[in-house]
């Protein structure tokens, strides 16, 4: 079973090899959503949760969310178009976040990339 958690954050950026607008300063109203997978626990304070949303919350927003926000992207990475920015946040969180499954970045409302379990491992 998965869960899934959506984060908010404003950014510029500029993306230097892009052969139209993009190549100009601009920003987005970005918008990332956090999957974590596991069993569900059986006691605890969570029992019947993969996960509190507010553990997922808690390593998120200081390691990811509060870095980004307001943020020009490429003080944080050279071509930070949404690939580079999905890859970015998974590396930040997969030794934070137990069960990470899933790193989904949306750029605009219809566009975004997403980063898997399977396919990070392979990087």
């Amino acid at each position: 079973m998965q869960i899934r958690k959506q984060f908010r954050f404003e950014a510029a950026h500029v993306l230097p090899h892009h052969p139209g607008k993009c190549s100009r300063l601009h920003g987005h109203s970005y918008r990332v959503d956090v999957v974590v997978g596991g069993p569900l626990q059986s006691e605890g304070p969570a029992q019947g949760m993969i996960l509190d949303f507010d553990e997922i919350s808690a390593v998120v927003k200081p390691s990811v969310i509060e870095r980004l926000d307001h943020s020009s992207l490429n003080d944080l990475l050279p071509n930070p178009t949404a690939e580079h920015i999905a890859l970015w946040i998974w590396h930040e969180l997969r030794g934070k976040l137990a069960g990470l499954a899933e790193v989904v970045v949306w750029e605009t409302q219809t566009a975004c990339a997403i980063v898997r379990a399977s396919d990070a491992e392979a990087r």
